[in-house]
Parts: C-alpha cells; sequence; structure tokens
C-alpha cells in the first residue's frame, strides 16, 4: 500500500500524467481494500454477527466439514470493494484451527467451499453451543491471513484475520439456530446480526446417546431369539414322519408266510400223487 502511494506521488512529481492517475487509482483501490473501520457492536450472548461486509450466497442446511455435525450454513461472499478483515462473530474459545491448501475458484462458485483454499475455526461459544467459520480464497486470492491459534478466547468483534482481493466466508450453526438473513442480502461485519442461537446442545452427551440407542435394541435382539424355540417344536413332527417307516419294514415279515406258502404246497404235490398210483393198481 505505501509503495503505490509512492509511486502516485513520483508520478505526479515526474509530470506522468497519465501514469500518475493509474497509480493513484490503485492507490486508493489499495486503502479502500484494506480499510477496517470501527463499528459499533450489538449485545447479546445469544446474537451470531456477520464476520465480514458482503452478499448472503446460501442459508441452508448442511454437513460441517470441520466437526462432522449436520448444521446450519450461512455463507458471505465479498467482492473487491467489501472490507475483507474478518471478525469473530461470537464469544468463544478456539478448540481446533485447520487449514487447507486448494484451488482458487471463484468463491461464489459451489465448489469453492470444498476445493478452494481455507482456513477454519472451530469455536465454543460461551453460551455452550459449537461455531464454525470458514475463511475461502477467491479467483485472485492466493493468501489467507488467521492471527489466532487453538486455545485462544475471541470477543465478538475481535480481528482474526484477512483475505486479499475478493472471498468468502461460511459458517456453520447448530440446528437450534434461527438465521435472520436471506439469500440476496446484503450485510456488514460485526453489525448484522445473522442467526440467533437457542440453547446450547449437549454435545459431549453424543456418545451417550450412541449407547442408549444400543440398549434400545438389545430388548429386540432377545425378542427374535425368543420365537426360536417354537421354531424346534416343528422338528417333533418330524421324528412322527419317520415313525411310520418302521411297519414298512415289517411288511416284509408278512410276507414271509406267504413264501412259506407255495412250500406247503409242493409237499401236498406228493400227496395227491400217492392215490394216483393206488388207481393204476388196481387196475392192474
Amino acid at each position: 500500500m505505501a509503495g503505490t502511494g509512492v509511486l502516485a506521488l513520483l508520478a505526479t512529481a515526474m509530470g506522468w500524467g497519465f501514469l500518475s492517475v493509474i497509480f493513484w487509482a490503485l492507490f486508493i483501490l489499495v486503502v479502500q481494500f484494506f480499510r477496517d473501520p470501527a463499528r459499533e457492536i450489538p449485545q447479546g450472548e445469544k446474537l451470531v454477527l456477520s464476520v465480514v461486509d458482503g452478499q448472503v450466497l446460501k442459508v441452508e442446511k448442511a454437513k460441517d466439514p470441520y466437526t462432522g455435525r449436520d448444521a446450519i450454513l450461512i455463507s458471505v461472499f465479498m467482492n473487491l470493494f467489501n472490507v475483507h478483515s474478518q471478525k469473530s462473530p461470537v464469544d468463544g474459545t478456539v478448540l481446533k484451527k485447520v487449514y487447507r491448501p486448494g484451488k482458487y475458484f471463484n468463491a461464489s462458485l459451489d465448489k469453492a467451499s470444498a476445493e478452494n483454499e481455507q482456513c477454519g475455526l472451530v469455536v465454543r461459544a460461551d453460551d455452550g453451543n459449537l461455531v464454525t467459520f470458514v475463511q475461502i480464497a477467491g479467483l485472485v486470492t492466493h493468501r489467507i491471513l488467521n492471527y489466532v491459534k487453538e486455545g485462544d478466547h475471541l470477543n465478538r468483534g475481535d480481528r482474526y484475520g484477512f483475505i486479499r482481493f475478493g472471498s468468502r466466508v461460511d459458517m456453520y450453526l447448530p440446528l437450534n439456530a434461527r438465521p435472520k438473513v436471506v439469500i440476496g442480502e446484503k450485510v456488514w461485519g460485526t453489525t448484522t446480526v445473522l442467526a440467533v442461537l437457542g440453547e446450547a446442545l449437549d454435545e459431549p452427551e453424543a456418545p451417550l446417546d450412541e449407547s442408549e440407542d444400543s440398549s434400545v435394541t438389545a430388548p429386540a435382539a432377545a425378542q427374535s431369539e425368543t420365537p426360536a424355540a417354537p421354531a424346534a417344536a416343528p422338528a417333533a413332527p418330524a421324528a412322527e414322519a419317520e415313525a411310520p417307516e418302521a411297519p414298512a419294514a415289517a411288511k416284509p415279515s408278512e410276507s414271509e408266510p406267504a413264501a412259506a406258502a407255495p412250500a406247503e404246497s409242493e409237499t401236498s404235490a406228493p400227496a395227491a400223487a400217492e392215490p394216483a398210483k393206488t388207481t393204476d393198481a388196481s387196475a392192474k
């Protein structure tokens, strides 16, 4: 910024009319871009203020990529003429700071949230709510500045970062938040109230909720095992079905006397032959 001012003065002193105009225009542009005006900060424990000046791009439910939770996403796009200084939207402590290198798509595109260079802060607000705000680089931005570290405490309106020349900020709020802005609305950093938080969600109890779910499903498993006992009962008729096969095996024993009957007929045959011999003898 100082260098641009020196060049503008030098061009003016040397009588370079056209060049001096260009340098002065650049100087004014740089000054307005890096400006950081003081503003009145609304007070209220549950208020979530806008991090930057800009226009609201999104107000929707989404997955917070830094915590994995379901959240309400409010995205604010900054053009070249907006104030690009980022200030804390809530009072709270920084739990996590994550920098992710990436690409430099136009910050107004949906894919910018996932693919562009960014730096995210996960903050536990003083009222217990969890809030995530993410600095996202833009088309001509190649540097994101972030001045805080994990464990730092931020007060509402504290300056924590800066993005150069067009960018975007995504804010992930708990599902209990009530948005106060709509898509397309112009907002002002630390002045516009983006949302009002509800009662803090007791996030540390999340594992307890999972154990409660498993305890609920346990009785269901026990019930599914109880019908298994009647399932064994049909096996008894199966044994009964095998029982009739025993008489079938006994049938051959009944047929044995039938086999003996021809034997008796054979013994009676010689007996019938003897009368025949007696008749022949008498005939002689």
